[in-house]
């Protein structure tokens, strides 16, 4: 599913995400390219490339790290650096929600933070806003039950039981 220029399609990051992630940007921009496109030049110069190991694998890489740039760029392009949301008990990204499975006891409940998983809380699950239950959770207020479609096709009906603002 592509993804198209509108709000839906932000990304909620910390102060601190963020400036990893463009720290990041910097270094894979700067010297891991730099050093691939040397190590393609050095097995380039050894000649015959079909047999050329060093050559295939430093291509490989190259494409790995070409992916990862873009990534990280579009991930800054569309990031919101958070604000923390207002703790007023609405499901948005930069909430720790808890909820449990409709029909479960409150102490089965589980917790996860929506936002960018490049956040990486310990300890904590990250979902964005677009996966299913992120998007199916997203407006909806404390004690509400909210059903959504997991991957394998089935609805899943859940209970929220808090959102709080994640304090990083």
């Amino acid at each position: 599913m592509t993804q198209t220029g509108t709000t839906d399609d932000k990304i909620w990051l910390t102060q601190e995400a963020y400036d990893k992630l463009q720290a990041e940007l910097a270094d894979l921009e700067g010297p891991q390219r730099s050093e691939i496109v040397a190590r393609i030049s050095a097995a380039r110069d050894e000649g015959d490339l079909k047999e050329n190991g060093g050559y295939h694998a430093a291509r490989d890489e190259q494409g790995r790290l070409e992916a990862r740039i873009a990534q990280l760029k579009d991930m800054l392009r569309r990031a919101e650096v958070g604000e923390t949301p207002a703790d007023d008990g609405v499901v948005e990204p930069g909430m720790v929600v808890t909820y449990k499975f409709d029909g479960d006891d409150d102490d089965e409940a589980e917790s996860f933070l929506l936002g960018a998983r490049e956040i990486e809380p310990e300890g904590l699950t990250v979902y964005s806003p677009q996966s299913p239950i992120g998007s199916a959770l997203t407006g909806h207020k404390i004690g509400e039950k909210v059903g959504y479609e997991a991957p394998n096709g089935k609805t899943i009906e859940v209970v929220i039981l808090d959102a709080k603002p994640f304090v990083g």
